[in-house]
């Protein structure tokens, strides 16, 4: 398959979850994805999977020198970029009276600031008529109990492309986000819970989803490449991959 031959894309957390879905599609369609990621094992298992057409490259997003490396290392092996998919994210759970300075700085310095300067390191590299799409959250616009630190950066996140897509249109450049609701992915998308919490989450997911279960980072992957490469005349779009959770659609009784 060569829907996406001469492609270049780069997935900003893309060894797990849904960004290694995002960089599959890609690289099955005969793209060349470089892919970053901060655990190497992690790296190495993501290059075995997308294969030759792939290039793994170690990036902290919390780390500004090594997103600020991550330029040269994109140039030295793509020159150029068409698709920017900016993915990672980390969430931690916890009541507002609870919540630490450590965990705060942590989830803004991942989910806003890293993602912010590793745009705008990257912004010379994309391509005039290309895209960026965003992972933001169904958390950056509905109240979570536990979530409140989570949700403010995804939703700072999402006003960032909003403006960025503003920005960005006189090149042609279309920056568009999806919004996963609850996800099978590695953790869930939370960190620090037990298998216990885990199981408890999900099954609280499942019986808020008004489709009643949780998605696959794939289906999450499908909307993502739509937003990137189909969706030629949509921009500062924000498309909702979440059962119908955020769209005020009652869960039915179970």
């Amino acid at each position: 398959m060569s829907r996406y031959k001469d492609r270049k894309a780069v997935v900003i957390g893309g060894t797990t979850g849904i960004g290694l879905a995002v960089a599959k599609r890609l690289a099955e369609g005969g793209a060349r994805v470089l892919v970053t990621g901060r655990s190497e094992a992690n790296l190495d298992q993501a290059a075995k999977e997308l294969g030759p057409t792939a290039h793994p490259v170690v990036s902290d997003l919390a780390d500004l020198a090594s997103v600020r490396a991550l330029a040269p290392a994109v140039e030295d092996r793509l020159g150029s970029v068409d698709h920017l998919f900016v993915n990672a994210g980390i969430a931690f759970l916890a009541p507002t009276e609870h919540v630490t300075e450590a965990d705060y700085d942590r989830q803004f310095a991942v989910n806003t600031k890293g993602a912010y300067f590793t745009v705008q390191a990257l912004l010379p590299l994309l391509a005039d008529g290309g895209s960026i799409v965003f992972t933001t959250s169904v958390a950056d616009t509905t109240g979570t109990p536990a979530m409140g630190v989570y949700s403010m950066s995804k939703a700072a996140l999402w006003s960032f492309a909003q403006a960025l897509a503003a920005e960005l249109a006189g090149r042609g450049i279309r920056v568009n986000a999806v919004a996963p609701g609850f996800i099978d992915t590695p953790g869930g998308g939370v960190q620090r819970l037990s298998p216990e919490e885990h199981a408890a989450f999900a099954e609280a997911g499942d019986a808020l989803t008004p489709l009643g279960r949780h998605g696959t980072a794939d289906e999450v992957a499908r909307a993502a490449v739509f937003l990137a490469v189909d969706a030629t005349f949509t921009t500062g779009t924000k498309l909702a991959v979440d059962g119908g959770l955020a769209q005020q659609i009652p869960a039915p009784e179970r």
